[in-house]
């Protein structure tokens, strides 16, 4: 089996709304691929009409935050410019070594799932990092009317892409490897890459490929 790519759709999105739409898109995706060591926890968004549900891991949580927060800093640096974040499942296997190889580890990915934002540049608010404090909105705030359909057709577009999520999880299933037998273990692995400030999205891709050892897809 190959890996199963789900490319999910495009959200415009500003910067004060970037932390809470990502959160959650990842934890559902993550929540989906989780192995039943969960204690689901619903996460009531403060910017949408909008409950989803998260692992009640609190070392997941924290992972999924610190790439949140690198993505954050990355669009700060990069304004005007179309950003994707990937999340990419995987399993770990042990191989022979070879004379260009050393790494005895490889990743083999069964799974990646591409989150596509357009940040729209406006003047930067602040982004709560709690899911219980209050969050800021944008200072210079256009006509209520404006941003009100604006915040309605970002709130349609967010569910389409849990929906999105959902179908691609119910129909997709043959790809997704034995669970694991490690103890303690929350949900498959994986790891979340962002643009660095240097290079493309493509060449991070193939960079970390190279770091991990020539990361195979499941055949």
């Amino acid at each position: 089996m190959n890996c199963e790519v789900c490319q999910l759709n495009e959200l415009e999105v500003e910067h004060f709304e970037i932390r809470e739409v990502l959160r959650c898109i990842l934890h559902t995706v993550v929540f989906h691929r989780a192995l039943g060591l969960v204690r689901p926890k619903d996460i009531d968004l403060e910017l949408f009409e909008i409950t989803y549900v998260q692992c009640g891991d609190a070392e997941l949580e924290k992972k999924i935050d610190e790439k949140i927060d690198q993505f954050i800093g990355w669009v700060e640096k990069h304004p005007n410019k179309k950003s994707q974040i990937c999340l990419s499942f995987y399993e770990v296997k042990n191989r022979q070594p070879s004379w260009f190889i050393a790494n005895k580890v490889e990743r083999l990915y069964w799974e990646q799932w591409y989150i596509n934002l357009n940040v729209a540049q406006h003047t930067k608010a602040h982004s709560s990092k709690s899911h219980h404090s209050k969050v800021v909105v944008d200072p210079r705030e256009s006509a209520p009317e404006e941003r009100s359909a604006r915040r309605a057709a970002l709130e349609a577009s967010l569910r389409e892409v849990l929906f999105q999520i959902i179908k691609f999880v119910n129909e997709k299933k043959d790809h997704v490897p034995p669970i694991p037998t490690l103890e303690g273990v929350v949900c498959f692995p994986f790891e979340i890459t962002i643009p660095s400030s240097s290079d493309s999205f493509g060449m991070d891709i193939f960079k970390r490929m190279l770091q991990t050892g020539h990361p195979t897809m499941l055949s």
